[in-house]
């Protein structure tokens, strides 16, 4: 990773796809670790986290993480999640972010010199570009180490430069708190992963 200690440095967190990545390469993300690893290779500005959340549950799994990072450093951006079927019947929900990250990482590319993209999704590569364009340098921080790859090879080839979680996991990560034969199923099955990703 090229990092220079005087760049203003802008962070961007796809909550859905990194909770994805992170899990099929079997780690959790440790918030605090990732913030302070940043914040040692340069000037943090901000740190953007975003994630949908399913309005009027009892009990969101994702809620004590959503209040633990706005108190401790991210700026959160939410919205509510859509409940949709499945094709074999099963409640999901879905909460697209993209369109909240492309306008904050548009603006930050004015008041920022490194934008650093947590996702895979190939959708970004047009934002990355337009982002290059106004004078910042972007890494994209994904995994091609999981089967299947979670980044697109475009997104990859469009930024500055490419940092595999995998290779950050003694740095940013903490052993999973799921049960050694759960990761190794959702390893297999690829159909949780994508809902997983639509989260």
């Amino acid at each position: 990773m090229t990092f220079y200690p005087t760049d203003r440095l802008a962070l961007f967190i796809d909550g859905a796809n990194l909770y994805s990545a992170a899990k099929n390469l079997g780690f959790d993300i440790d918030y605090r670790k990732l913030l302070e690893e940043f914040k040692k290779r340069s000037v943090l500005v901000r740190a953007y986290y975003y994630t949908a959340l399913v309005e009027n549950e009892e009990y969101s799994p994702i809620r004590p993480l959503v209040d633990w990072l706005d108190y401790n450093g991210y700026r959160l951006v939410t919205k509510a999640a859509r409940e949709f079927v499945d094709n074999q019947g099963r409640k999901r929900w879905r909460g697209d972010m993209d369109v909240e990250i492309a306008v904050d990482m548009l603006e930050m590319a004015d008041h920022a010199d490194h934008l650093v993209l947590f996702s895979g999704d190939g959708d970004f590569r047009r934002l990355v570009e337009a982002v290059q364009r106004k004078g910042s340098r972007v890494t994209v921080v994904s995994t091609v180490k999981s089967q299947p790859p979670m980044v697109s090879d475009e997104l990859r080839r469009q930024a500055d430069n490419f940092v595999d979680l995998a290779d950050l996991s003694d740095l940013i990560g903490r052993p999973s708190r799921l049960p050694k034969f759960l990761q190794e199923a959702r390893a297999v099955n690829p159909d949780d992963r994508a809902a997983d990703a639509d989260a």
